[in-house]
């Protein structure tokens, strides 16, 4: 699949596989974040995209986020295909008592991961009964039990 790929930041980098075989490739930040009004930490990757129609770009955390205070604060960023502006990924603090006045990544950083997948278009059809699964409409917890 062909992707265009825009940058709007010197430093930015291309995202890459890290080893064959990964489904993601790793975003970097384009320079070290800074905090927003509202206490996220916020980091710019300098890069824009043309995602084709009928796929979504995922944004997922990296395993090394474990390592930090940090989550990303929508825990899955989601790209349409239609948006064109710069890919930023906004952090926030698992205790904000403890969260660091400064950045955890500095530009050059790898700080997420992108995943890049087809999509259904869903119809919706409203009806008064569901068909029977042997679930049926058991939730939390109660496959396990």
């Amino acid at each position: 699949m062909i992707v265009k790929i825009k940058k709007l930041h010197p430093s930015a980098v291309i995202p890459t596989y890290a080893k064959d075989g990964d489904a993601a490739m790793d975003l970097y930040a384009a320079e070290r974040g800074e905090a927003d009004e509202c206490g996220n930490m916020v980091y710019k990757t300098g890069l824009a995209l043309e995602i084709p129609q009928g796929f979504v770009g995922l944004i997922f955390p990296r395993s090394s986020i474990s390592k930090t205070n940090q989550m990303l604060r929508n825990h899955v960023g989601v790209i349409d295909s239609g948006y064109r502006g710069e890919i930023i990924l906004k952090f926030g603090w698992f205790d904000e008592a403890t969260a660091p006045n400064n950045a955890v990544y500095d530009g050059g950083d790898r700080i997420a991961q992108l995943m890049i997948i087809p999509y259904p278009q869903v119809d919706f059809i409203e009806v008064d009964e569901l068909s029977n699964s042997d679930r049926g409409s058991g939730g939390f917890g109660s496959t396990g039990q």
